[in-house]
């Protein structure tokens, strides 16, 4: 019989320069999500370091990891032993040249189900992620777990309203975002995070599913991340979020409520995609 209630619980943590020490410490707060009921259980982008995109540097291609690194063995044990779905985003290194910003799905029992590459990589100050990532060739997956049909988009994928409406499409009925967002070093009196929260929660009232957006905190070299992770049900509205501080947001959710949404709001039904030609292209032009 299918979960009506589900459970989940993001990890807003803050990263210091010592890996082993950032595992451990996201290890402890699952251990304390679980016990307190968590069932699905997300991890923030690149948890397990700093967000060493801030700079250019071959060195930062050092902290990639092969997909079958100990770090998600560990984690993927974890899973199983807690009995939690666990989505675990990692620095991925797939050859020579070749790395990815990854995220690993495992189901309650320590299955590994699949592995979510990002297919937006963004650049500006202090996001140069297009030298350390290439785009993302998984495409969008979903992935049914225990306690649910969950999507996985990370972060610059969760601003892209097609990344939502892929997933939904495919069944998805919780999407989860990890992300790593902060200060905008050319714009140093601006913050995104209202515009985060609009824009993502957004995704939930055009595809009627829930959505989990989480961020990471803390001051990292120049940049300084603002947290504001959140969960809000399919008609938008935030039905919790966290501060700027650590915390761990655990909330359940009722998916009942996606039935009630779309058949209020019929946008799965009153779709034209045979109109939809011009989103193929660049610039519009047929």
């Amino acid at each position: 019989m299918k979960n009506e209630t589900v459970t989940i619980a993001l990890l807003q943590l803050a990263c210091g320069p010592d890996i082993k020490a950032n595992i451990a410490h996201s290890v402890t707060k699952m251990e304390e999500a679980a016990a307190k009921g968590a069932q699905i259980v997300c991890l923030q982008e690149l948890f397990a370091s700093r967000y060493f995109p801030q700079r250019v540097s071959p060195d930062g291609y050092e902290l990639a990891e092969y997909a079958d690194n100990e770090t998600l063995k560990r984690m993927g044990e974890l899973a199983g032993e807690l009995g939690i779905v666990l989505i675990v985003p990692y620095y991925e290194k797939a050859g020579r040249g070749l790395f990815y910003n990854s995220a690993a799905v495992f189901d309650a029992d320590g299955t590994l189900l699949g592995t979510t590459r990002k297919n937006h990589i963004p650049d500006g100050p202090q996001y140069h992620e297009k030298y350390y990532f290439i785009p993302g060739n998984t495409g969008y997956p979903v992935y049914q777990t225990r306690f649910g049909t969950i999507g996985v988009g990370i972060c610059w994928d969760e601003w892209f309203p097609e990344t939502a409406r892929i997933l939904a499409l495919q069944g998805a009925e919780i999407l989860f975002f990890p992300s790593a967002i902060g200060s905008e070093p050319d714009h140093p009196g601006m913050s995104t995070r209202r515009a985060w929260e609009k824009a993502i929660s957004a995704h939930g009232i055009s595809n009627g599913v829930f959505v989990a957006a989480l961020n990471r905190v803390g001051q990292e070299d120049d940049m300084t991340f603002y947290g504001g992770s959140f969960v809000s049900n399919p008609m938008g509205d935030i039905l919790q979020s966290l501060d700027e501080e650590e915390g761990v947001l655990i909330h359940t959710i009722n998916l009942k409520e996606i039935d009630f949404a779309r058949n209020l709001l019929q946008f799965m039904r009153d779709r034209r995609p045979e109109t939809y030609g011009p989103l193929l292209t660049r610039d519009a032009k047929m």
